[in-house]
């Protein structure tokens, strides 16, 4: 296992700071040292048995020694030359990508490789059982909406719809305000709002995928949950080894999930929750 990043280098409070720490080699080995072994997208369309609506995915994953790290984006919106890109780059040169995706994924593979989920850098994992994609879909929102900490009858603003989030906040009495840049209505025909940040002054905390990374989005709302003294929970396919990183600095905790993600395999799979009041969890 590689060491853990220096205390003095953990002090990054803005995604661009961690980027540019990362980018010094302040955060671990030299990434210009450091190749992208592999880099692959995987595409999918999905729509579970019992659902009215389904949605597509697309993420770029980059390899790095044992570590794999990724970035989710709108379908279609990367180009084919992104992974030929990738492949065989340094992390330096991949950390100043002009594709903010690329930049992402490559910062959440160097990352992975340096400070992996594991106990001793805050993560606890959750086991996801096995079972069909609406199954572990719901395991898995589940382990996200623990993290949680609000009275029933609050509002959450959840930015990245997931129909099986939503029914979880439902379940534990809370009520929301679904986001999706693509807009459009919920699986129960409740409507999308499109601007997270205007929807945000009237909700009690923040329910945050990691996509919002990739789209640029992230700090907006990192920064309003920092001002406002407000929750903001992330769940991260995209950049579970980035996010981390800002606990206790506007992220009060995040659900990790690394690649392979649940809706890639039917067996049993693993999330990792970090909280920024557990021991070792601020990193």
């Amino acid at each position: 296992m590689s060491p853990a990043a220096p205390a003095s280098a953990r002090a990054a409070t803005t995604y661009d700071e961690l980027l540019a720490l990362a980018r010094a080699g302040a955060l671990g080995p030299d990434p210009a040292g450091s190749r992208i072994s592999v880099a692959f997208t995987t595409r999918q369309a999905v729509r579970h048995e019992g659902r009215g609506t389904g949605y597509r995915n697309e993420v770029l994953s980059l390899r790095l020694a044992e570590a794999v790290g990724s970035c989710a984006v709108e379908p279609g919106a990367l180009p084919d030359s992104a992974v030929e890109d990738c492949v065989g780059a340094d992390v330096a040169r991949l950390l100043e990508h002009p594709l903010l995706p690329v930049r992402v994924a490559a910062l959440d593979a160097y990352l992975m490789h340096v400070t992996p989920h594991a106990p001793e850098n805050g993560a606890r994992p959750v086991a996801l059982p096995a079972g069909t994609s609406l199954e572990k879909s719901r395991a898995r929102a589940e382990a996200v909406a623990g993290l949680l900490v609000l009275p029933p009858g609050a509002t959450v603003l959840v930015v990245g719809v997931v129909n099986s989030l939503l029914e979880a906040l439902r379940s534990r009495g809370l009520g929301y305000v679904p986001c999706d840049l693509k807009g459009g209505v919920t699986e129960w025909g409740e409507p999308v709002v499109t601007d997270a940040l205007a929807a945000a002054g009237r909700c009690d905390a923040l329910l945050v995928s990691g996509m919002t990374l990739g789209n640029g989005s992230f700090e907006p709302l990192r920064e309003h949950a920092l001002r406002h003294g407000k929750q903001l929970v992330m769940f991260a396919q995209t950049g579970s080894a980035v996010l981390p990183r800002f606990l206790g600095h506007g992220v009060s905790a995040v659900c990790a999930e690394p690649y392979p993600f649940f809706w890639l395999d039917g067996g049993p799979g693993t999330v990792h929750r970090y909280r920024a009041d557990r021991p070792g969890g601020t990193r």
